[in-house]
């Protein structure tokens, strides 16, 4: 029988074939376990000032234990919405250690988009940051959250440096606008707080599901990932297989510009550097160049993660192209397509192979990475992590031989147990026999190098954030002078793609700025379309639905 793995033998040496997944029961156990492991060493780097794990441990701990005093059970969910701050793992761990079910939120959610999320999660408890408490007031009354716990951006920065910075925020810049939310508490008082009480023993089932990570999938709204503590447990064990190899466990520092909202910062960096011993450098707000260009001034970086469009600013930016990049040992770049030219230059300038590599929500999210020695293939996203399988198959879903373009499927224990009270969805994804449609085309060569051609739907990737087009199409309905609205994506040098608009009018005065305008007081920044054409008609088919795909075929010819 011939090897279905026909990668393993490209993996660099000291990278295992598999990974043992049942090496810790729970996500909570590992965390504990690293915690204690790596507690003399610093965990986290923000704005100029740090915590150890050994301090970590202690207010997640009292955290938690306050959680459980304010009537959180096990296996309620908790949204966490907040930029990069030292008080995302103290959260984080503090919720998990609670037993409460963690659901990622982005904090440049609209209301329209924190309601339909925190209702259809079922969330009890929400740690918000003050800079987006305006928009929580405004639909609270129509969610089920009745904690709610509010942090500062300078909280834990220290008296001065903190009071400087939230007088800063607060006053000069005006990044938080008026709220009234008589019941919060404030993230310090919950410390405080917590340290009266005990957390309570719970149960730990590398089964229970641990994590809501929300993502709109390969089709349709967005949707709850349910990742378990055996999905995480796994990717991390995976990922630190890969990496391990190339870094010294608790003597390296990590820059982390992408949000730990999101899946991929969130495994590799919040959990993945934690499981590793090694330091993250959180940026909170990555658009400010000049952060990101000090942070490296200031710590000698030896791992960067981030998407093709970070990787393309921080080389256009005079002052980093200067920077000495004598510690740098690995760059992993993923969320969206790395341009080989931006790979290229990257490891001109840093001396530093750019890595990409390749996953999803619904794989908690790894799922191929090329070698981070640098003998990975330019263009391709790598080759399959230990203990996962990934083949190619066509609209059947029958597998397809090497070399022939379908969709790629993935088998392994880092997939997801489903889509959260979605079972239909969960079907339609993710076979009996456990292999996940990815909704992504590619190919894979005869080495195991996969590389993506295109993908299934009309999804729209947006500097790795998942976009569709039925949610803008939506919000453009509600507009009076709309008739109706189709949405692609178009390239983007700046984004990899971006939302392109077209409007039937009903008003003829109608303009592209007042319906940018309109879509971003209803989406998220990067959802708002960026073009907009008004045209006569849609095509559509006989029985009337939009042909997207004649607009894309019009829009590339």
């Amino acid at each position: 029988m011939t090897d279905q793995r026909p990668w393993l033998k490209n993996y660099p040496t000291g990278v295992p074939a598999n990974i043992n997944a049942d090496i810790y029961p729970s996500l909570v156990d590992m965390i504990e376990d690293c915690l204690e492991k790596y507690k003399a060493n610093v965990g986290y780097y923000c704005m100029g000032s740090k915590l150890t794990f050994g301090e970590v441990d202690k207010l997640s701990t009292k955290f938690g234990a306050y959680l459980h005093s304010r009537g959180l059970e096990p296996g309620d969910k908790i949204a966490l919405m907040m930029p990069n701050l030292l008080q995302y793992p103290v959260v984080l761990f503090g919720a998990l250690k609670a037993g409460l079910i963690i659901v990622n939120t982005n904090p440049l959610y609209t209301p329209r988009e924190m309601k339909h999320q925190f209702n259809d999660s079922g969330a009890k408890a929400i740690v918000i940051a003050e800079n987006f408490a305006a928009n929580l007031e405004k639909i609270l009354a129509d969610t089920p959250i009745k904690t709610i716990i509010l942090t500062s951006i300078g909280e834990m920065l220290g008296s001065l440096k903190g009071g400087l910075t939230n007088f800063v925020v607060r006053k000069v810049k005006r990044m938080v606008p008026k709220y009234e939310l008589p019941n919060a508490v404030k993230f310090k008082h919950a410390i405080k707080e917590g340290s009266r009480f005990k957390l309570p023993e719970i149960s730990k089932n590398p089964e229970d599901v641990i994590i809501l990570q929300y993502t709109g999938g390969t089709t349709g709204v967005s949707k709850g990932a349910m990742l378990t503590n055996k999905n995480l447990v796994s990717n991390l064990e995976q990922v630190k297989s890969c990496v391990q190899p190339f870094m010294t466990d608790g003597q390296e520092i990590a820059l982390c510009a992408l949000p730990l909202y999101h899946i991929f910062a969130f495994t590799v960096n919040c959990l993945g550097m934690l499981a590793l011993g090694n330091a993250n450098v959180l940026i909170t707000n990555p658009r400010d160049i000049n952060s990101l260009i000090k942070a490296f001034q200031d710590h000698p970086m030896s791992l960067v993660t981030g998407v093709n469009t970070l990787f393309n600013a921080l080389l256009h930016n005079e002052d980093f192209v200067k920077l000495d990049f004598s510690n740098l040992k690995v760059t992993f770049g993923g969320g969206t397509a790395v341009k080989p030219a931006v790979a290229e230059e990257w490891k001109k300038v840093t001396g530093c192979a750019l890595s990409e590599g390749y996953g999803l929500t619904e794989s908690s999210p790894v799922v191929t990475i090329n070698p981070l020695d640098g003998s990975g293939r330019l263009g391709f996203i790598g080759m399959p992590i230990p203990s996962t399988d990934v083949r190619i198959v066509n609209e059947q879903k029958e597998p397809l031989p090497i070399g022939q373009v379908g969709e790629i499927q993935v088998k392994g224990p880092q997939v997801m147990k489903g889509y959260y009270n979605r079972p239909e969805a969960t079907s339609e994804t993710i076979s009996p026999d456990g292999w996940l449609s990815t909704g992504d085309i590619a190919v894979m060569d005869e080495d195991g190098y996969v590389k993506i051609v295109d993908r299934k739907k009309d999804m729209i990737l947006v500097s790795g954030f998942n976009v569709f087009p039925n949610e803008i199409e939506a919000v453009l309905a509600t507009h009076p002078g709309i008739l109706e609205a189709a949405v692609i994506g178009v390239k983007s040098e700046k984004s990899g793609e971006v939302p392109k608009a077209f409007v039937v009018k009903k008003d003829n005065s109608l303009g592209e700025e007042d319906v940018i305008a309109y879509c971003r007081e209803q989406l998220t920044a990067y959802k708002v379309p960026k073009q907009v054409a008004f045209v006569e008609e849609l095509p559509k088919t006989n029985v009337g639905k939009v042909l997207r795909r004649k607009l894309k075929e019009a829009e590339e010819a």
